[in-house]
Formats: C-alpha cells, structure tokens, sequence
C-alpha cells in the first residue's frame, strides 16, 4: 500500500447521506440528512464536491466529480450503537467490542 505523507480525515458528524442496512433495526428507514437538505435548497459546497462527496450518493444541484481528488465513503458503526460517540471511537480504532461499545478489547478479535 502506498504511504501517504499526510492525511485529512474529514469527518460529518450528524450529515447522514442515505440510511444503512440496519436502518429499520433502529427506526431509520428513509434517513438521508443531507440528501433532503440539497432537495430543500442548493448547497454551496464546491470543495467537497470536488474531494468526492457527491459520489457517495445523488445530491440534487450537485454534480459528482468525474475525478475526485479525495478518497471519500459512506461509515457505518460495527457496533450495534447508533450513538456518535461510538463512532468516534471506531473511527479513532480504539478497540471497542461491536458486542458491547463499552468494553475495551483487541478489535483484531471482532
């Protein structure tokens, strides 16, 4: 794998863009945050159009990069949280059990 010299992890919080698999396990059917935002009025969001993020999903007004210049995805928590501070700790690879958040354990295990 290619090293990189530096990285810019650009994290959402709370800007869902399509639900998940699970989305009817927690109610979440049809949850696309910032899908029905772009439906309710043109975004100005150049610069994360250009990293990739029109490419996740379709954004109305919003025309995905044919080249993106940044790797960009869609997370979704391996625990079964739905609480952001799990995510951070997954996203911070902190070892968190996907059966229980709360107890710490060797993530390479899960």
């Amino acid at each position: 794998m290619k090293e990189f010299e530096r990285v810019f992890w650009i994290v959402l919080d709370s800007v869902g863009i399509g639900e998940l698999p699970d989305a009817a396990d927690y109610g979440d059917v049809g949850r696309n945050t910032l899908g029905h935002i772009a439906e309710s009025r043109p975004l100005r969001i150049p610069n994360l159009v250009r990293l990739g993020l029109a490419n996740i999903a379709p954004l109305k007004h919003q025309t995905p990069a044919t080249v993106p210049i940044g790797a960009y995805g869609k997370g979704a928590t391996r625990s079964p949280e739905k609480d952001t501070t799990t995510g951070h700790w997954e996203l911070a690879e902190c070892g968190w059990s996907r059966r229980s958040p709360f107890t710490k354990t060797d993530s390479r295990k899960n």
